[in-house]
């Protein structure tokens, strides 16, 4: 029995929810939309300001996308009323940032700067303070694309096990190895 899946959620205030034809389900609020195709097994209850999403039958498929979806739909949910909001650092000598809007401009230690343009849903700001490594945070009301970017813009220089440099979410802990001399002796 999927436990995820019986969950009711209820709706915020100043979200709209819309379920056309073909379990298209748009959810609004006021940090923005965000549109979903459900699987056409499944069916979306709403009563007073209550959400459930109900299977057909107990087949091992429908159980999995009954909590599945419950799940993305309570993401859809929040992501409408408060938003997302996920920090990456880029920590390294000289490694630099720069946003023109929605253009990222990375400087990561390669002979040519990386250019990066981030989807119009997601907005970006960039911080670099003295004493301080440069951040880029990232907020928006979708997580999926939300994660998405950060995971792109992160894979530009992934953190590497022996100096830590790279860029690395907000309080991620790499585990951190020791040199060739230290394992020689």
């Amino acid at each position: 029995m999927s436990r995820i899946g019986l969950r009711e959620l209820n709706i915020p205030k100043g979200v709209k929810i819309d379920i056309s034809k073909g379990n298209l389900l748009t959810i609004s609020g006021p940090k923005g939309e965000i549109a979903r195709q459900i699987d056409p097994d499944l069916k979306i209850h709403v009563n007073d300001n209550i959400l459930s999403v109900e299977r057909p039958t107990d087949q091992k498929r429908h159980k999995a996308l009954h909590g599945t979806y419950n799940a993305i739909i309570e993401n859809m949910l929040v992501g409408v009323s408060d938003g997302f909001k996920r920090e990456l650092e880029l920590i390294g000598v000289g490694f630099r940032v720069n946003n023109t809007g929605n253009l990222l401009e990375l400087t990561l230690g390669y002979s040519h700067p990386i250019m990066f343009y981030v989807p119009d849903e997601i907005k970006v700001t960039t911080a670099t303070e003295k004493g301080r490594n440069p951040r880029i945070e990232l907020e928006g009301a979708d997580l999926e694309l939300l994660g998405l970017v950060a995971s792109k813009i992160r894979s530009f220089r992934e953190p590497e096990p022996y100096k830590g440099k790279g860029i690395r979410y907000k309080g991620e802990y790499i585990f951190r190895k020791a040199g060739k001399a230290a394992a020689a002796k």
